[in-house]
């Protein structure tokens, strides 16, 4: 199909480089395996390739084999970029896989140099470490010592945290890990050399048997180990004929309305228990600022834990330039001892960010409010966008809106897409007809998505980097409801300010659905009115995916003189 008429060159370089991107998950599954790192990963050596440089890509931890010896293996190539991967890697990826195994992480230095050695006979002038999971944290060092320069996103906390978000337990933030005590029972891992087996044992099944027969023999077995363990209780999400088990309780009134006040929807479920979460741990409006003050708890050093926050520290150190996407992520690592010279931000650019973007400024609506609580004639329409993961804040939301008044929440509508069983939060949540679970997506529906709600919801609680959803709410011209915590206080800019600057959302303190119902109902009631798409969009530093990979082009530009 032919471009549109006046649509602009894609960059090129004036000087080609060898670059090698490395990584843990597969580049071309992008957003489905290792999600939004490894999709702005994929898109800037996507970019990088475009505009004429050559590039690979190494990914590692992940691919066992009987055949003993480690290795690195061309697996294909994705849009211009050779794609390799390290075979019997000492260190395992995701790091949760590599959680009980601190100290090989902090020296690997057989896998180093093996890694090293490709790269360098590959004549690979700048290293970019998007993800160093499932490597030594002496890669970089090696890397240096044969004069490649070396660059890191931050699109985390791996690098001071094997849990990589500072959280403990997947429930509330690691305000202080003890010297690296308190890591020790942060995550029900078991072995990395068990993990291991299990690759290698899986491979083998797909070789002989095929990727797809073995997934199923291999979910199968899960579901029948799992029955085993559990009994005959009630499944993840039970078969249609267990649902709807007595009449609906109004079911004699038709289309007689009066005598429920709350507006609520009896589904008489089979079994009636509800499966809670974990209660969030309600955190101060200035956690950030509380973080970062205690430098001192979190350079103690008392145990392999510790150790490795250190040698991970050392690690960005021996590194040429760190960039992070987000102010705090940088003040964080300057915090535990980050040369602060060697820290620039570089905000994310993605096409399907530009995408969203150019749909928003292309609307007849664009410059319109697009709800008023005066004369409302639908109800305000809320998103979230994630998964189901503890992280993300789904918990905090549905107790928020479990704590609205019904004549507020009636006049809302939640929108919901998570990847993930969420069954357990649908059944709670069932009661409100104003709530629709939407399951998962993928970047086609998101794009789509913007006309399904006005406001976006961000309700994560952790030090969340630079969330990708966040920028996707903000380019589709969304004001959002955002926890204080992690990136987002350097980018929201409220609009509850009596100011004559525009302002872009609202913050609540992370972990509280109390304080998020509250601010629901600040905006379904009019105190505070929405913004149109436009002042959602001129109070946003946003940045278009050719800026962002022509930015980091001038950075190794810039570090080869």
């Amino acid at each position: 199909m032919d471009q549109p008429t006046g649509t602009p060159e894609w960059p090129t370089t004036d000087s080609p480089l060898t670059i090698a991107v490395l990584g843990w998950a597969r580049l071309a599954l992008q957003a489905a395996e290792g999600t939004g790192y490894n999709l702005s990963a994929s898109e800037l050596a996507a970019g990088l390739a475009m505009m004429g440089h050559r590039v690979l890509y190494l990914s590692s931890g992940f691919r066992y084999s009987v055949v003993p010896g480690m290795r690195v293996r061309h697996r294909e190539t994705w849009r211009g970029v050779e794609c390799f991967e390290v075979i019997n890697s000492p260190n395992l990826s995701p790091s949760a896989a590599n959680f009980k195994n601190p100290m090989q992480e902090t020296s690997s230095e057989k896998q180093s140099s093996v890694v090293a050695s490709f790269l360098a006979n590959k004549g690979v002038k700048i290293v970019h470490s998007h993800s160093l999971e499932g490597q030594g944290l002496d890669l970089i060092r090696e890397l240096k010592s044969r004069d490649i320069r070396t660059v890191v996103t931050l699109h985390n906390y791996w690098h001071v945290c094997p849990q990589v978000d500072l959280i403990y337990q997947e429930h509330e933030l690691c305000f202080d890990y003890d010297g690296g005590r308190r890591c020790d029972d942060c995550l029900e891992e078991s072995s990395p050399r068990v993990k291991k087996l299990k690759r290698i044992l899986n491979r083998s099944a797909e070789r002989v048997l095929g990727p797809k027969q073995s997934e199923l023999i291999r979910l199968k077995s899960k579901r029948v180990l799992s029955k085993a363990l559990n009994g005959d209780g009630e499944e993840a999400q039970p078969s249609a004929v267990n649902r709807n088990t007595r009449p609906d309780p109004e079911v004699a009134r038709g289309h007689d309305a009066s005598g429920n006040n709350e507006g609520l929807i009896d589904h008489t479920f089979a079994d009636s228990s509800i499966k809670m979460g974990k209660e969030p741990v309600c955190l101060d409006l200035d956690a950030n600022e509380q973080f970062l003050s205690k430098g001192d708890v979190h350079l103690k050093v008392l145990n392999d834990y510790g150790k490795r926050r250190e040698i991970g520290i050392a690690a960005l150190n021996e590194a040429d330039l760190v960039i992070p996407p987000s102010e705090f992520n940088s003040r964080l690592h300057a915090s535990m001892g980050v040369d602060e010279s060697r820290l620039r931000v570089v905000r994310y650019g993605q096409p399907h960010f530009d995408q969203i973007n150019r749909k928003a400024r292309r609307s007849p609506f664009y410059d319109r409010v697009p709800w008023s609580a005066d004369d409302a004639t639908r109800p305000l329409r809320f998103g979230f966008f994630g998964t189901v993961r503890p992280n993300k804040g789904l918990e905090v939301l549905v107790r928020a809106i479990d704590q609205l008044e019904p004549g507020a929440r009636r006049r809302c509508q939640f929108v919901i897409r998570a990847h993930g069983g969420d069954w357990a939060f649908r059944k709670r949540m069932a009661k409100y007809p104003e709530v629709n679970f939407l399951g998962g997506y993928d970047l086609i529906q998101l794009i789509a998505s913007s006309g399904e709600y006005d406001v976006g919801v961000l309700p994560h609680i952790w030090f969340d980097n630079s969330p990708l959803v966040m920028w996707e709410h903000l380019h589709a011209g969304k004001p959002i409801i955002a926890a204080r915590l992690g990136g987002a206080a350097d980018t929201i800019k409220p609009i509850d300010k009596a100011s004559s600057q525009p302002g872009n959302g609202l913050f609540f303190p992370g972990g509280c659905p109390d304080k998020l119902a509250e601010r629901i109902t600040q905006l379904v009631t009019g105190e505070i009115p929405i913004p149109s798409a436009k002042s959602v969009h001129e109070a946003s530093t946003l940045t278009s995916y050719p800026a962002h990979v022509s930015e980091v082009d001038g950075i190794y530009q810039e570090l080869m003189g």
